[in-house]
């Protein structure tokens, strides 16, 4: 192991967090695999989750090894920052960086997991009747982490996490590790809004209320959300095959 880093809050887990590369690939529970594996594990009463990132390509390995922050240490960094904004995002605990012959290899994003929550990929189908509360919550949420000069480059439903406490919810955001900061205006902000899913009554909606929050004309900001939206779709269904089937679903089961 070459660096970790442990929150001070964290400390006194350090035993176990640096046996995280030696456990991982027989240990814990797998909650996503693809590109990059998360998984859980339990010590002394916390539910920790551990996001290991895939060995970079040759070339990549040589950019994170030499000019650029990991993405496991851009997670943990990225994840101080957004809390201090009071925007919520699980808690970070540690990162974790192996490197060989001076070349990034492996890395790992360790936070607090959230259990029992809501992922707003929830509303690929159904229409927007008995879901006016929670994307209002969400159109504000939203708005609100625009205003604190903060855009998250994946903005989409899988990254997106609530918890709901009687009529209140709470948002949090996930996969944190390509973030933006600095102003955020109406034609930014709307955009950051394409990879969101459901049918365009949804995605009108929140627009709508993300204009009313921002203090924007309501009107232009659903145009402007709307298109944007479009553009990623067109986009994405290119390069995805089966998206497209998605897309046409979206409305067609709304």
């Amino acid at each position: 192991m070459n660096k970790m880093i442990i929150h001070p809050k964290y400390k006194h887990l350090e035993s176990f967090i640096s046996e995280i590369p030696n456990r991982f690939r027989n240990e814990g529970t797998i909650i996503y695999q693809a590109r990059n594996t998360i998984k859980t594990y339990e010590t002394e009463g916390i539910s920790i989750c551990v996001k290991s990132f895939h060995i970079p390509a040759f070339f990549n390995r040589i950019i994170y090894g030499l000019l650029r922050s990991s993405k496991a240490r851009r997670s943990y960094e990225y994840g101080l920052k957004l809390l201090e904004k009071d925007i919520s995002t699980p808690e970070p605990i540690a990162y974790i960086e192996n490197k060989k012959s001076g070349l990034l290899y492996d890395s790992y994003y360790l936070c607090i997991n959230l259990p029992n929550s809501g992922m707003m990929r929830e509303f690929r189908y159904g229409s927007l009747s008995g879901r006016e509360t929670l994307l209002r919550s969400f159109a504000r949420f939203a708005a609100y982490i625009h205003e604190q000069e903060v855009i998250h480059k994946d903005f989409s439903p899988g990254n997106i996490l609530y918890i709901k406490k009687q009529d209140t919810y709470t948002f949090f955001l996930i996969d944190i590790n390509r973030m933006a900061f600095g102003t955020v205006n109406m034609k930014k902000g709307c955009k950051n809004l394409c990879r969101l899913w459901g049918n365009e009554e949804m995605i009108t909606f929140i627009a709508r209320e993300y204009a009313k929050s921002r203090g924007y004309d309501e009107e232009t900001c659903i145009k402007l959300t709307l298109h944007y939206h479009a553009i990623f779709w067109k986009k994405f269904t290119k390069r995805h095959k089966g998206a497209l089937a998605y897309y046409q679903d979206e409305n067609r089961n709304s």
